[in-house]
């Protein structure tokens, strides 16, 4: 069995519902919304997830005018949705420009480290020099890619598979 040492207990995701920020725009015109579920292996939603996103400017600045930071609790059936602005692309470590992203990081009960992964936006010509995106191996790209939904570039859809077949891929950091 499981000792306090060995998980987070069960008033995880009580702690944190309070510091909740879904919306990250602050009035800007040109926001996307994004919503997806946190999946566990079997399909089932992860209803104790949390979902901290870090995420540049449109000009690529690290906050600046603009705040960069979110987290937003799953609900019942393991869903979340935000609102911000499509970032600008940055500077990677090796001096070359990165595509678009946001840096997600998923919290839950269970997890003993946070799980780091990224959201790209679909039908970004950048995506395809962007050396993290390159070293997924192309087979799985797609699970950090978002999906348009309804042919919309302002509301995406982007899952979060925790393990199984379609897991998500997840970075060593």
């Amino acid at each position: 069995t499981a000792t306090p040492s060995q998980t987070v207990g069960p008033f995880f995701h009580i702690g944190l519902a309070r510091i909740s920020r879904n919306d990250l725009t602050n009035g800007i015109a040109q926001s996307v919304k994004v919503s997806g579920q946190v999946l566990d292996g079997d399909g089932k939603p992860a209803i104790d997830a949390l979902i901290e996103i870090w995420q540049a400017d449109s000009n690529g600045i690290y906050g600046r005018e603009f705040y960069g930071y979110g987290r937003i609790a799953t609900d019942a059936g393991g869903s979340f949705s935000f609102t911000t602005i499509k970032p600008g692309r940055v500077l990677g470590l090796a001096g070359q420009l990165q595509a678009p992203h946001i840096a997600v990081n998923v919290f839950m009960r269970g997890l003993l480290k946070h799980l780091v992964t990224r959201i790209y936006f679909p039908n970004e010509s950048s995506n395809n020099t962007d050396s993290i995106l390159q070293s997924v191996p192309a087979a799985r790209r797609d699970t950090l890619i978002a999906i348009p939904i309804a042919s919309s570039a302002q509301n995406l859809a982007w899952n979060i598979v925790l393990q199984g077949q379609r897991e998500t891929v997840f970075f060593d950091c």
